[in-house]
């Protein structure tokens, strides 16, 4: 063959490998890049998960939403199929704003007197976690975004640590065998493959999927790529709360303690009555409540108020879990 063609053709295998490497090293960055943002398995993946033969209680906490903003929304379409297919609190109401003292309340029962959106406060008081420990039942706080074990900066990235009530506990926060539970979305995935979702796991989404800063529609995506996954390994009496921290009023109930906005709070699980609506109202310590003793645990602060409500009325029976 004439060395001249010979010469042409590896010239033009030679710019053609050109041309593609930096293809493949875009790709590789992008799948690396998807890795470590921590991002939660593929949409569909559900059915390819381990089943649980325990029951589980799942918290998910979204942002800054009305009652009226979500519910029969057609920009979400996955959270109303869920309402359709299981149970909403039609007169739920938040405890007050910004949203720090709302995460408070759902895992202590109180506010203890925090009104802002504070990074450098602390709360020297009685906890979920402190109860959870105790008793002796597994936890964890699964946090999107969430950087570093026992991290304590005030945001990074789509990570805020306002919407991480855990670590404002001090005696969670100086304590690494218990901060070291508040983990990213990654440990997420890997808990879900392994089927080893604790009894209590909360789940806070980053600033865009909570819809604090991004669409309704943003949000209904992550839950639908996110709740079929947690409702897979929920178990045979498990159930799952979605709620929002705070509407955009300062509507209320339950005694004047709530003055929250009217927000949508969804209970889902095998024994929730297949479409029911509790128009009974209920705040954010009736919420505790509900997890609290399902639990058999004692109820703290606010959640022992029966004017704070409950969630039972929309279960077959009161939930227990243990």
């Amino acid at each position: 063959m004439d060395f001249r063609i010979v010469c042409a053709r590896a010239r033009r295998s030679l710019n053609r490998l050109i041309i593609r490497v930096p293809v493949l090293v875009v790709l590789v960055v992008i799948g690396i890049g998807s890795a470590t943002a921590g991002g939660l398995l593929a949409t569909g993946a559900a059915t390819r998960l381990p089943t649980s033969k325990s029951s589980h209680i799942v918290v998910i906490v979204m942002e800054n939403k009305e009652s009226s903003d979500v519910l029969g929304n057609a920009k979400a379409p996955y959270l109303n199929a869920l309402v359709r297919r299981y149970g909403v609190a039609t007169q739920s109401f938040a405890i007050g704003h910004p949203s720090l003292p709302n995460y408070l309340a759902l895992t202590s029962g109180s506010t203890h007197g925090i009104t802002t959106d504070c990074t450098s406060c602390s709360v020297h008081a009685p906890n979920i976690v402190d109860q959870l420990t105790s008793a002796g039942i597994s936890w964890k706080a699964y946090l999107e975004g969430y950087p570093a074990r026992c991290f304590t900066g005030g945001s990074t990235g789509a990570y805020a640590k306002k919407h991480n009530p855990f670590i404002y506990y001090s005696d969670v926060a100086g304590n690494p065998a218990l901060c070291k539970k508040l983990v990213g979305f990654g440990a997420l995935n890997t808990d879900l493959r392994a089927g080893r979702l604790p009894t209590y796991a909360w789940i806070t989404p980053n600033l865009c999927d909570d819809t604090h800063d991004c669409s309704i529609a943003a949000g209904d995506r992550f839950l639908a790529r996110t709740v079929p996954l947690l409702m897979r390994e929920i178990g045979p009496h498990g159930f799952l709360v979605l709620t929002w921290d705070e509407g955009s009023t300062n509507r209320g109930c339950c005694g004047s303690v709530a003055r929250g906005g009217h927000i949508a709070t969804v209970v889902a699980g095998p024994d929730v009555i297949s479409g029911s609506r509790e128009g009974s109202r209920v705040d954010h310590y009736g919420v505790l409540a509900t997890i609290e003793r399902a639990l058999a645990l004692p109820l703290l602060g606010g959640a022992a108020d029966l004017r704070s409500g409950r969630l039972d009325p929309l279960f077959k029976r009161p939930p227990r879990i243990r």
